[in-house]
């Protein structure tokens, strides 16, 4: 028997019904005959799921009870394009269950509703609503999750092992077909859904949602993932009465929903795995975003690039999940006096005695008070802000950033303007920063790296929430430290004249340690602009290039001399092990920043390194070895992702603005026809950038330039920023909505001139020309006398024809 719509048919002497969306791209199978399964899942042409199904269940302390085990019988109802299954019954006396399941179809969705009535309230263990059995954990790659995080099933290598979060909506995808299925979760209002991530013990990789009135709290401590457990949430309360969940099912093209472009030089496809495995997977669960990942369990709040791998992956999910991590760390994680806690976990046994919050999770490491969590939340509160534009969410933070900063300002004992740790010297064997079983004291170079990378950008978030005094004071205090540590050895600085490097901390009794040639440290003077001097640079760059060529390294060891003995703990004895000269890709993209300028060529190189690197093992390691560069430790770190994030941020020239998209490239010419788009605060800018030849476009505006510039169009209104900077800026109202198209032909002192292809009427409108000046005005090949307004600003009015030429100059 069949169904008048041809996509929905059904066999009623076999109790089937099989629901195919228009494009036939994807199938699923109902079996009704002995209680109620999903029995296939097909996406073009191939099943997905195991010999169990999809079903909806509960289980109680003594008992399991699914929609597989349904004694009644089931009623089917066919509709407009869907159909309904009602009578779904199972349980026992004390908690009976009754469902009602309708399928509709929606263009190229299958939408499922679950209406669920519970006979009495009743303590569960766990429910499935519903439990998605794949046939393997081979099935998929991987999901991509509605917080930004991703499941990778290589991961659940035992059986039971789980990983639980509080989110519902997932994209599994297979690399290998680019066929993705994506589960789009809707719980009703004031509803909470959950899902748990498994493998069986039948070797399937499982989906677990579970809806309920309250957050699901864990099970085992804080732990979002556990080892060969099958329940990572613990036991919850439902109440009598109607609980319903919607689930929308849908293919994807995953080549084509996560295209990353085209990209010349550069293997997008590994760029696009990258970014959506290792770039992914520190995420923990919502509101928890780091680097260490599920896995273990752990995010250290001592990092400082989190906000610039969400600029990276350009998932709006990631970015809402970076604003709310930041958010739980400002009222969880920082104490009255303005400290940042440096680390948050899922159970006790890694801090120090009496810093562990058994209910929040943060806490201060057992190795010592690692500083630069007060410079991580500044710098990924500060670059989050310019990726969700949220100016009342950057008004949030203002008064817990200025405590941070002013909690490391206050360390300053001896005033010579470098700031100071809470450890004094290595002979109280503790750590300051990242770097934990490294001894680095008192004032430390590489905190103070990142506190003038803090201190400038939280300058500019004071000048744009309009605290003009604060900001001025931050840039004045990033001054002196600038000063401070560009000074010689000898003079209470950290530059080494003999060793033609920055040396990594001086202890209180003046002594200088770690002249070793540590490459954080020097990356990161010359990365956050505190080292400007270009003999500086290439000293620094041109001995860590020939040092890393010699030995053949695939990408930049921590250090490549050996710290002396009691410099570092035992664990990184003898030299080199461990963070005693191993390789952390975790700190590439500061020396992709810092070899940007001076040689792109060199950039390019570790750009397609860890690319390479990433073909061969999935980046899927805490280090490498400095001898054999194969992959050591078990915890792996999302930062290793961050020389690709750096691809688009030193390379590309990414730089979303919280008023505007901005670009400010560094292309090769291998480079030429890079071309891909990214969305920022809702609107899609297609970009193709080459060798002094950039074009950001939208549906509403084109512009062409040789120079980095920033952009943004509201209304019939263009804004064009030139360098991406706010010194000046042409703006373009036109008199309807019609794409305005510009070329931009030089922006300098010498002159400011622009080319409009677009026919329309225009008013322009050049603001910070010098105020009350005398100007040549051009228009095609008519000149005039103009003279700038005290406020510096000049407007003009044109009816344009394409290629109308301006040209302003100073006369």
């Amino acid at each position: 028997m069949g169904s008048a719509d041809t996509r929905i048919q059904r066999d009623a002497d076999a109790k089937t019904i099989t629901i195919t969306v228009p494009d036939k791209k994807l199938a699923i199978t109902i079996d009704y005959s002995n209680g109620c399964t999903i029995k296939q899942l097909i996406l073009k042409g191939k099943n997905t799921l195991s010999a169990s199904g999809i079903y909806s269940g509960i289980r109680t302390k003594s008992q399991a009870y699914t929609s597989q085990d349904n004694a009644g019988t089931i009623q089917v109802v066919e509709n407009a394009g869907g159909v309904t299954l009602s009578g779904i019954k199972y349980g026992d006396k004390d908690i009976a269950v009754r469902e009602t399941w309708n399928f509709k179809i929606n263009r190229d969705k299958i939408r499922w509703d679950i209406t669920r009535e519970y006979s009495n309230a009743a303590t569960l263990e766990e429910m499935a609503f519903p439990k998605w059995n794949f046939s393997d954990l081979s099935v998929w790659k991987g999901g991509i999750m509605d917080n930004g995080g991703m499941v990778w099933c290589k991961y659940l290598k035992q059986v039971n092992d789980t990983y639980g979060v509080h989110t519902g909506g997932v994209t599994f995808w297979n690399a290998e077909s680019g066929d993705a299925l994506r589960i789009t979760a809707i719980p009703v209002k004031d509803h909470q859904i959950a899902s748990a991530y498994s493998h069986s013990a039948q070797n399937e990789f499982t989906l677990t949602h579970q809806v309920t009135e309250s957050q699901l709290q864990q099970r085992y401590n804080l732990s979002r993932f556990v080892s060969g457990r099958a329940n990572v949430f613990a036991p919850f309360e439902i109440k009598k009465g109607i609980v319903k969940v919607s689930f929308e099912l849908q293919y994807i093209d995953y080549f084509k929903a996560y295209s990353r472009g085209t990209l010349p030089g550069i293997d997008a496809a590994a760029v696009r795995e990258l970014l959506n495995t290792t770039g992914r997977y520190g995420v923990v669960d919502n509101n928890i975003i780091g680097a260490n990942g599920w896995l273990t369990n752990w995010k250290c709040l001592h990092e400082p690039f989190f906000a610039q791998i969400g600029m990276a992956l350009n998932d709006p999910n990631y970015t809402k999940n970076m604003s709310s991590t930041l958010d739980q760390e400002r009222d969880q994680a920082m104490l009255n006096d303005g400290r940042v806690l440096s680390r948050w976990h899922n159970a006790a046994g890694d801090e120090i005695p009496g810093t562990y919050n058994s209910k929040t999770g943060y806490y201060e490491a057992m190795w010592g008070y690692t500083i630069d969590s007060q410079t991580g939340y500044i710098i990924n509160a500060s670059e989050q802000f310019d990726v969700n534009g949220d100016i009342n969410w950057l008004r949030s933070h203002q008064v817990s950033c200025e405590k941070a900063l002013d909690w490391l300002i206050r360390r300053d004992s001896n005033k010579n303007g470098i700031f100071e740790m809470m450890n004094n010297n290595v002979s109280e064997q503790k750590a300051s920063d990242w770097l934990d079983i490294v001894w680095a004291s008192f004032e430390n170079a590489f905190v103070n790296a990142q506190m003038y990378e803090a201190l400038t950008l939280w300058a500019n978030c004071e000048k744009t929430l309009g605290n003009k005094e604060k900001a001025d004071y931050y840039s004045a205090v990033a001054l002196r430290l600038k000063t401070a540590f560009n000074k010689p050895i000898e003079e209470g600085g950290f530059w080494s004249p003999a060793k033609k490097q920055y040396v990594y901390w001086r202890d209180n009794d003046g002594s200088v340690h770690g002249n070793n040639l540590v490459t954080p440290v020097n990356f990161a003077a010359i990365a956050f602009g505190l080292c400007d001097d270009p003999q500086r640079i290439a000293l620094i760059l041109d001995q860590v290039e020939q040092r890393t060529e010699a030995e053949n390294l695939f990408h930049w060891p921590l250090c490549f001399d050996s710290f002396t003995r009691e410099e570092v703990s035992g664990g990184n004895w003898p030299f080199p092990k461990y963070e005693n000269g191993d390789i952390f890709p975790t700190w590439g993209y500061l020396g992709i920043r810092a070899y940007a300028k001076y040689d792109k060529a060199i950039a390019l190189k570790y750009i397609n390194n860890i690319l390479e690197q990433y073909k061969k093992d999935g980046l899927s390691s805490q280090r490498y070895s400095r001898v054999t560069q194969m992959g050591l430790g078990d915890d792996i770190l999302a930062g290793i992702s961050t020389t690709i994030t750096a691809l688009y941020r030193d390379i590309y020239g990414l730089r979303p603005k919280w008023n505007r998209m901005g670009i400010e490239p560094n292309m090769s010419k291998e480079l030429d026809g890079t071309a891909f788009s990214y969305t920022h605060l809702n609107t899609v800018y297609a970009l193709k950038l080459s060798v002094n030849a950039y074009t950001m476009s939208t549906n509403g505006f084109s512009i062409r330039s040789k120079e980095g510039f920033g952009a943004v169009k509201t209304g019939n209104l263009l804004t064009y920023y030139p360098q991406n900077k706010d010194t000046m800026l042409l703006q373009v109202n036109a008199a309807s909505k019609r794409r305005i198209n510009m070329e931009i032909s030089s922006w300098n002192a010498a002159a400011y001139s622009w080319i409009v292809n677009s026919a329309d009427r225009y008013r322009f409108s050049i603001k910070g020309l010098q105020p009350g000046a005398a100007y040549l005005l051009k228009i095609n090949n008519t000149v005039q006398s103009v003279r700038a307004k005290i406020d510096g600003s000049y407007s003009i009015e044109k009816v344009c024809k394409p290629a109308t030429k301006f040209s302003i100059k100073k006369a």
